[in-house]
């Protein structure tokens, strides 16, 4: 039997057994055919529910999250302090894949979710999907499918178990179970009506289309180790063939799996993020919505006086097939789309991703690993930025033929109103200097992934890019 790592390695570069890409893009727009769907904003001080007693809005049993106001001060950029809404869900939930083997290939259960911001209504998300106010069923609701796969009620091997930070600048140090459990392949697993098997291959090119692989399956893909091989080690390997070459130095597969032609080492990758963690500073203060400077509650919604950043709004939704069909609840509106990428550059022969460390109000230990750029709040477009962004114009001015990978992707739908962000990799060359600015960092992808394995260490915009990676070009 292969070990774990080379099972997932041969499932992120085959193209299923059971169901083809294009018949699973068929299937999910069936689906959105046959759904019952129906969104309407609502003023936040109607929420059902829903209360904005004690200056916050909350659920009116407590749990769920909360909307509150939160005063920021830092040393980390150019804005020493700001105030801000942010969502306060303090609840770990469930983010979890069941994979089975099917004719010696790992394939995932992906379920057909529909959320209430997403951009093309279904999407196709984790088998398990869960906050823990959901799977212990507050709303009353049924108990959400194949739960019983990752509470330890059934036999299952667990293959990836992490917690994972969400967007940090928008939810208040919140955490999810990233989790992948293996039922064993003679095991009849049923199959429910929204489900679908497909290889990690098969969902890695979903991700070149927008808007149908959701955040929360990108952040549990993006946790897997494919292995840590030296060069002598690839060449072996490639007598597999698995399609293609290992060794072939111009894939990202390379950067994947080498453990040799580092930039820096991980020792000194450490050294810089400590020292970035010690130098950097960062208060956050609980306060009241009606406290907030630059925002205005009334009743209505919450937005900046200048109606930028984004706002917090009100819906009343009904969904047909979810574990609870109708309810009202806030949502986070982005003001406008944002744009998040790496930059990528061959140093020792082999491919190394330019890093940043970003400081976010939300983050659980001041700074973690975002990509090159990350502009998710503020208007990154030439003219109409409020600061300069390092790196931007070889994002805006990248050649054709330097860009890697672009689309548009969007974020959560249970949190945020129909919000996508252009996701997009770009390759420099010689004239790009190897020397960078303090908080950024050359890293390959097998020391991303080293890192990912660990908790708070790579934000969500880099996992979710890191998703996304083809292994060859």
């Amino acid at each position: 039997m292969l070990n774990p790592q080379l099972n997932f390695l041969i499932s992120a570069i085959h193209r299923g057994c059971c169901m083809s890409t294009k018949d699973i893009l068929l299937w999910m727009k069936r689906k959105n055919d046959e759904i019952c769907y129906h969104l309407q904003q609502i003023p936040l001080q109607n929420l059902k529910d829903w209360t904005d007693k004690n200056d916050k809005i909350s659920h009116s049993t407590g749990k769920f999250f909360s909307i509150q106001g939160i005063r920021v001060s830092t040393n980390y950029g150019l804005v020493p302090q700001w105030d801000q809404p942010i969502i306060n869900q303090p609840e770990i939930g469930f983010l979890g894949f069941i994979v089975q083997r099917k004719q010696n290939v790992l394939h995932f259960l992906l379920q057909a979710k529909i959320e209430p911001g997403n951009l093309n209504v279904i999407q196709l998300s984790p088998t398990l999907q869960a906050t823990r106010s959901n799977y212990t069923r507050v709303h009353k609701g049924r108990s959400p499918l194949y739960l019983e796969y990752f509470t330890g009620e059934k036999k299952v091997e667990i293959l990836v178990d992490q917690l994972q930070s969400e967007q940090g600048a928008r939810f208040y140090q919140k955490r999810n179970r990233n989790i992948i459990v293996e039922v064993d392949e003679n095991e009849e697993l049923p199959v429910y009506e929204n489900f679908v098997w497909a290889s990690l291959g098969q969902i890695k090119e979903l991700l070149t289309y927008p808007n149908v692989i959701n955040m929360d399956t990108r952040t549990v893909i993006s946790c897997i180790q494919y292995g840590n091989y030296s060069e002598k080690d690839l060449q072996l390997l490639s007598v597999f063939r698995l399609d293609t070459n290992l060794g072939h130095s111009d894939s990202f597969l390379y950067s994947v799996l080498s453990s040799d032609n580092h930039y820096n080492t991980m020792n000194s990758i450490i050294r810089w993020l400590t020292s970035l963690k010690f130098k950097y500073e960062l208060n956050v203060d609980k306060i009241g919505l009606s406290e907030m400077n630059n925002w205005i509650y009334d009743g209505n919604v919450i937005e900046h006086k200048d109606k930028k950043y984004f706002s917090v709004i009100g819906v009343d939704v009904s969904i047909g097939n979810r574990e609870v069909t109708h309810w009202d609840q806030p949502m986070v509106k982005a003001a406008q789309e944002g744009i998040m990428g790496f930059l990528v550059k061959k140093i020792n022969g082999i491919y190394h991703f330019l890093v940043q460390a970003k400081l976010e109000c939300g983050n659980f230990d001041i700074v973690e690993l975002a990509p090159t750029v990350q502009c998710l709040t503020g208007n990154y477009r030439n003219g109409q930025n409020e600061y300069s962004i390092p790196y931007i114009d070889n994002f805006l001015n990248a050649d054709i033929k330097d860009i890697w990978y672009q689309t548009y992707q969007s974020e959560e739908g249970g949190r945020f109103f129909k919000e996508q962000n252009l996701n997009i990799i770009v390759e420099v060359h010689d004239d790009f200097s190897v020397e960078v600015e303090e908080n950024y960092c050359w890293m390959t992808l097998n020391q991303m992934l080293r890192l990912v394995n660990y908790n708070n260490f790579l934000n969500i915009a880099a996992r979710s890019l890191l998703s996304a990676v083809q292994f060859y070009k």
